[in-house]
């Protein structure tokens, strides 16, 4: 058995998730991809994949083994790339989990060149708010606002949002300006709900932070949403200044209370268990590279 090609194919059944999209992409039989899984399972004296006619898992010491080949499969390309000098393209499959309106927003617009430049690479976005999955469900990279939650990661930092008070003009000559934090309770506005829960709104930072529960006449557990309701002029919201980066610049929405604004970093998440490949290293660097002045916010009046 061709141990070195039987992991590669293992991993790559992972990544795609099908037998048929592997030997389709390899140009071999479905049996042939079906055997080298077969030959990895003997050898290691248990099952790795487990397979059903819609779908297939990976078991527990199969995702064991996932992480052990992609450290030895990403070893053997960092080195062939080294001592080929460079001239070793990068290729395969990056998965990366993004919450979904930073990836509508700002992520998807910063492939086109990426791809043109590496045209052998995948990439592979899935939705998710929570940078632990991509320990859970094998991914890559997560994109990630906020303090690191899990020592079990490591982080690269992306870029820093400042976390804004904003709201429309048209909002704000019907019902006026607050002043202060305290003077929120008086006006309408859109919040960001979790489990049920109204997530309070903070201004400052260290021991001079104050924090408030608005009184939200709009209520919603999505960004996008938080987004539309502040630009149909229904109240004021707090949220990362990304969120709002073209209406920002255009005047369309304004910024309020910005001397107590406060900032939180952007950033780029691995495991801190897996050594990282030449290709996640390149595209982190051509994020780093293309976000670098992405979220900076302008100072303005208020």
């Amino acid at each position: 058995m061709d141990k070195f090609g039987a992991m590669e194919v293992f991993v790559r059944v992972v990544e795609k998730g099908s037998f048929s999209a592997v030997a389709k992409e390899r140009g071999i039989g479905q049996p042939a991809v079906s055997k080298h899984i077969s030959a990895l399972e003997d050898e290691l004296g248990t099952e790795l994949i487990h397979r059903t006619s819609r779908s297939i898992a990976l078991t527990e010491p199969g995702r064991d083994f996932y992480e052990s080949a992609l450290r030895i499969l990403d070893d053997f390309e960092n080195a062939t790339s080294r001592i080929g000098r460079g001239q070793t393209a990068p290729k395969g499959l990056i998965r990366v989990t993004v919450p979904p309106t930073f990836a509508r927003l700002h992520m998807v617009s910063k492939l086109p060149v990426f791809l043109a430049a590496y045209p052998d690479m995948t990439i592979e976005i899935a939705e998710s708010e929570s940078p632990t999955t991509i320990i859970e469900d094998g991914f890559d990279l997560a994109i990630y606002s906020g303090e690191l939650p899990d020592s079990t990661l490591v982080a690269r930092r992306l870029g820093q949002t400042t976390i804004v008070l904003v709201a429309t003009p048209q909002y704000l000559s019907r019902h006026g300006v607050p002043k202060s934090p305290e003077d929120l309770h008086y006006f309408r506005s859109v919040v960001f709900v979790e489990r049920g829960s109204i997530q309070p709104w903070s201004f400052g930072s260290g021991q001079d932070m104050k924090r408030i529960t608005p009184t939200g006449v709009f209520r919603t557990s999505d960004l996008e949403q938080i987004r539309m309701g502040v630009l149909e002029h229904i109240g004021i919201a707090q949220a990362p200044a990304w969120l709002f980066a073209a209406e920002l610049r255009e005047g369309t929405v304004i910024r309020l209370l910005t001397p107590l604004e406060r900032t939180v970093p952007i950033l780029i998440v691995r495991p801190a268990s897996r050594r990282m490949s030449a290709k996640v290293r390149i595209f982190i660097e051509h994020l780093e590279k293309t976000f670098a002045t992405c979220f900076q916010v302008n100072p303005q009046s208020s």
